[in-house]
């Protein structure tokens, strides 16, 4: 996209038309939008889907609330499964990567917290219900609306800060 900054691995040559018209896609996306979001916003929605954020706090809840635990398992095993997942699917498309930070804020990742959120609610709903109402006071609808704004919004940040492209975000959401 924007940057000289690439890896130095590249895609099968069967994808390289398709990933032409993906960078072109992306990079025109990146270029309309991005001046209409603040930069600051965009930053706060990639650490919010940080591995190195979300999986301490999923550890922290298995261990310090035992209720929890048993909630807290598929999202601690579900953020080890999708951090071997992507670096499976990234070894083997190879593709050439603009500017990014490894770890920071998969689509894939995003999309399985908010889709696991939902899940989880609709099978443990009173459980869940009175942990959102406890810890976070909010109406569970409006919380789980909210989980699926973040999720949306975050996706769309990775293409807008030129950290994937689109055909990532796609694939990321896909994959959950």
């Amino acid at each position: 996209m924007g940057s000289t900054e690439t890896s130095t691995t590249s895609s099968p040559s069967f994808l390289k038309p398709l990933i032409t018209i993906d960078a072109s896609v992306s990079l025109f996306l990146h270029t309309l939008f991005k001046p209409i979001l603040p930069i600051f916003l965009l930053l706060l929605l990639e650490y919010s889907s940080d591995f190195q954020f979300f999986f301490p706090v999923s550890l922290s809840l298995f261990l310090t609330s035992p209720s929890f635990s048993s909630l807290s398992i598929p999202f601690i095993l579900g953020h080890l499964i999708d951090l071997s997942l992507i670096g499976l699917i990234k070894l083997t498309f190879r593709r050439t990567r603009h500017h990014y930070k490894p770890n920071i804020g998969h689509a894939s990742r995003v999309m399985f917290s908010a889709t696991l959120f939902h899940l989880i609610y609709q099978n443990h709903e009173g459980l869940i219900s009175d942990f959102i109402l406890r810890w976070v006071k909010f109406e569970p609808g409006l919380f789980l609306f909210s989980v699926g704004v973040w999720a949306i919004l975050t996706v769309i940040s990775r293409v807008l800060l030129e950290r994937h492209f689109l055909s990532d975000i796609l694939a990321g959401a896909f994959v959950r």
